[in-house]
């Protein structure tokens, strides 16, 4: 069986059952908060326990590293969203130990890339496009160097 079949037969489960009725909140956040965080797998059940959030409380926006890259990036659109239309009045920026952008190297990335099929031209055209590659896919030294440089 598939990972998507898998989903998706639980999903049909799911909505059958009417389960999501216990998660059932208003799209405001109740403590008028937005978190930016890593997407980093371990913090998905964790974060909200150690900042004692429930479903509702926040808004929360995960990338890699936990960065604003861009001042007019997704991220920061998400930010302004929160704050401006859905009532959101404190931001927090939340990095983590052991961060897989920790010392990230964009040669790497591209080498991973390149070993997967990603042609060179294809990455050259990206370059052209104006893509900073080496800024975009490097990482920090710390992760308190990534909570500064988004703050």
């Amino acid at each position: 069986m598939s990972r998507l079949y898998e989903i998706l037969e639980h999903n049909r489960r799911f909505v059958a059952s009417r389960a999501y009725e216990a998660y059932r909140t208003s799209k405001i956040p109740e403590k008028k908060m937005v978190v930016l965080t890593c997407m980093d797998t371990r913090l998905i059940e964790l974060l909200p326990k150690a900042m004692n959030l429930k479903n509702g409380d926040a808004k929360i926006v995960r990338n890699a590293g936990a960065l604003v890259s861009h001042p007019y990036g997704s991220v920061m659109r998400s930010i302004l969203v929160a704050v401006y239309q859905l009532g959101a009045r404190e931001v927090y920026v939340v990095g983590h130990r052991d961060c897989g952008m920790t010392g990230l190297r964009a040669e790497a990335v591209l080498e991973r890339a390149r070993e997967r099929g990603v042609p060179a031209e294809k990455i050259e055209a990206v370059a052209r496009a104006g893509v900073q590659l080496d800024h975009w896919l490097t990482g920090f030294r710390s992760v308190e160097e990534g909570v500064a440089a988004s703050v």
